[in-house]
């Protein structure tokens, strides 16, 4: 297996120091950032007024931070969140600073909830991290209440302002390369169901998938429903790919051996029906409409496959497989693209709006990532996030105490380097540490020299602050090195601005972020966690919970009268902590050494393909609720036992069991009987149908991904 091929710590230690990442380069992003920090800072100036311009820049810079190319709607509120956070952090940080024993409580227990959000996602991460970071930094200037409440205003005008801008200058939209390279993909697997490919030709649309798996390598960091879509629509492009050339040979077999048969014809009409169906998701994918006609067609495909199924049972023995066959892939096929229609429905700029309005609208219990939820689940030291927030908390606290108790000059540098050095991985916290040292030194350089050569005037620092705000946003992002650099200069020149001399800042700050990332260090030194031993054990436990909330759901239809809801909400509540343990496990693992580029890829292929199934999952639960009681249908019960087999498979393999595809239950066989059984006009049958169709690919798909990973 690759992850026991590990390369020299070493080297593998110096690669993530050194790595450099274009792709992650943000050009409009950092435009934005830098005039949201500059114009503030040139108004203070032209108004005289320099210290308000100051505070409304520093909220600005903070909430600028969570800036990203996502939908408008979960943009704004994220930095509007972000906005209100940075300003309760500064009025409690001017109130709290007052009092030594105060300071490192408020920071500890500020600290604690910080790490907690790792637990939901990197954006709300670095949100509580720099709330935390602005809450340390004010600490170290005890304001009476009247100011402490004009400062956290001012400072949420910076960050509403920032979030003004963010929403004003949208140059492109986010994931335009993906969509466009996935369209290209779907494309030509359309020219290809059109056309023959012969089996001396290379494989269909091999350079097209080559192109699209080298886009999707951009998100490997990104676990955002939006980039799971995505990957998820690779990953059904790939599965087609394979099922066409499996169908494709068994019609050149039909032409052989059956020639101008009605199965032909059949075959031929299916092919048809799938470029049709494959062009107009490439088009989707590419132009961004919703894709036309497809109820149609998936209706047309599926009348193909019962009909070639008719003809099957009419046939001789040998024949009679060979159509079998061509109708299990037929299946699996139609399966496949009701999938891809599905999510290219909110693969595309409006599409994604209206997911995330449609998932606004849905209770907070039945959220995949709700809040509210996610926290709660992780509320015990079980949990990553968990155990990453204490070791966060009491090293704050305790760095908080240390400077402050010994009277440091410029205290606050060592708490604030703990948290932004501390990771809730071994490799990321060292290595920051170490670049945290070496790019603060170098930004310490920088900033002597920017100070000594420039012209010492106000003009000239705004426009020096704005160029090195740029700098951080655009290039800080493709290496740390370069990011702390950037800051350490930028923070030096914007506390020249308020009176104080460059250089009783650098010392004091070179000596404080050196203790500050010592304990950082340290603190993971003694608590490290290795992610390659404990991955798969992380994904067999989300398995067993999502498997666990099935078995819950299954009986809620089987037994409508039993009432499961207390226990259905335990089992979900295990399910977010096993999915956001699973999350927090693979950003660990990205970035510790040894880790290869292919293990990521297919670790993050299981996880779009199990996010989708459990999505279908609490969508037949909440059809409990919105769809009249009926019996439930004889076919469900294998049905859903085969789920939960299959679940429990995958989990063994993972910890070590043998398994092969033929060792799983054929789902899709399953599923053909469940939906032809009952009445599809009944309302709880059709949502049934629909959804369990859904976690029959889903299931499938993860199926093969996870076999390949192992083997």
């Amino acid at each position: 297996m690759e992850e026991r091929q590990q390369p020299d710590f070493r080297t593998a230690f110096w690669q993530s120091i050194v790595r450099y990442q274009p792709d992650r380069i943000t050009p409009w992003l950092a435009l934005r950032s830098a005039l949201g920090v500059g114009l503030p800072l040139a108004a203070g100036v032209l108004s005289g007024a320099a210290p308000l311009g100051i505070a409304v820049a520093t909220g600005a810079l903070n909430v600028s931070f969570t800036d990203s190319h996502g939908p408008y709607r979960q943009r704004a509120a994220r930095m509007l969140a972000a906005s209100v956070m940075v300003g309760t952090a500064v009025f409690a940080g001017g109130l709290s600073g007052h009092s030594d024993w105060i300071a490192a409580v408020t920071a500890g227990l500020l600290a604690f909830a910080a790490g907690m959000m790792v637990a939901l996602s990197a954006a709300a991460a670095d949100v509580g991290v720099i709330s935390l970071v602005t809450l340390i930094v004010y600490q170290a200037n005890a304001l009476p209440v009247e100011h402490a409440a004009v400062s956290g205003f001012l400072a949420v005008a910076g960050g509403v302002f920032q979030t003004g801008l963010a929403l004003a200058f949208w140059p492109l939209r986010r994931y335009g390369p993906e969509r466009k390279a996935l369209g290209v993909l779907y494309d030509e697997m359309s020219r290809v169901a059109a056309a023959r490919v012969r089996a001396s030709e290379a494989p269909p649309a091999s350079a097209q998938s080559t192109h699209a798996q080298e886009e999707m390598a951009a998100l490997a960091h990104d676990y955002s429903v939006e980039a799971e879509r995505y990957r998820s629509l690779l990953n059904q492009g790939e599965r087609m790919r394979l099922g066409m050339v499996a169908l494709g040979r068994l019609r050149a077999r039909l032409e052989r051996e059956r020639p101008g048969s009605e199965e032909l014809e059949i075959l031929e009409r299916f092919f048809e029906a799938t470029a049709t169906l494959l062009g107009a998701i490439g088009e989707s994918l590419r132009g961004g409409a919703p894709v036309e006609a497809a109820p149609s067609e998936l209706r047309e495909l599926q009348r193909m496959s019962e009909a070639l199924r008719t003809r099957a049972s009419l046939q001789e023995a040998s024949t009679a497989a060979m159509l079998s066959d061509a109708r299990s892939q037929m299946d699996a096929l139609s399966g496949q693209l009701r999938s891809a229609v599905d999510m290219t429905a909110y693969a595309t700029p409006a599409g994604m709006e209206a997911f995330a309005r449609k998932e606004s609208r849905r209770p907070w219990r039945l959220r995949l990532g709700g809040t509210v939820a996610t926290l709660r689940a992780n509320l015990s030291l079980k949990s990553a996030a968990s155990r990453h927030a204490v070791r966060l908390a009491v090293c704050v606290a305790a760095g908080t105490a240390l400077g402050r108790g010994i009277e440091l000059d410029r205290s606050y540098w060592v708490p604030m380097t703990i948290a932004i050095v501390l990771k809730p991985d071994f490799t990321a916290t060292f290595s920051r540490g170490l670049l945290r040292l070496v790019g603060t030194f170098v930004g310490l350089v920088v900033a002597t020299g920017l100070f000594h050569l420039a012209p010492s005037t106000a003009w000239v620092q705004v426009m020096l602050i704005a160029a090195l705000m740029f700098l951080l946003r655009s290039v800080g992002a493709a290496n740390y090195g370069i990011f702390v650099t950037g800051v350490t200069a930028f923070v030096v020149l914007l506390i020249a601005m308020t009176g104080v001399s460059p250089g009783e800042v650098m010392a004091a700050r070179a000596w404080n972020t050196a203790v500050g990332g010592v304990v950082a260090v340290l603190a993971y030194w003694l608590w490290p966690t290795w992610e390659r031993t404990q991955v798969r054990e992380m994904m067999a436990k989300m398995l067993d919970s999502y498997r666990e909330y099935f078995r819950l759901v299954r009986e809620s239809y089987v037994k409508p009268r039993a009432g499961f809801r207390h226990e259905l909400d335990r089992a979900r509540l295990a399910g977010r902590l096993a999915r956001s343990n699973m999350e927090a496990s693979l950003e660990r693992l990205s970035a510790e050494p040894g880790t290869r580029v292919k293990t990521m890829a297919s670790l993050n292929a299981m996880m779009a393909s199990s996010h989708r199934m459990v999505h279908a999952m609490m969508a037949l639960e909440a059809g409990l609720a919105s769809s009249h009681p009926v019996p439930a249908r004889e076919a469900f019960r294998p049905f859903a036992d085969h789920v939960e087999l299959t679940l429990y498979y995958l989990g063994a393999a993972l910890r070590g069991s043998p398994l092969t595809a033929e060792g799983l239950p054929d789902l899709r066989e399953d599923h053909y009987a469940l939906a032809h059984s009952g009445d599809a006009l009944t309302e709880r049958y059709a949502l049934v149908n629909v959804e369990t169709d859904r976690i029959t690919n889903s299931l499938n798909t993860l199926s093969q991904e996870l076999l390949r990973f192992l083997g």
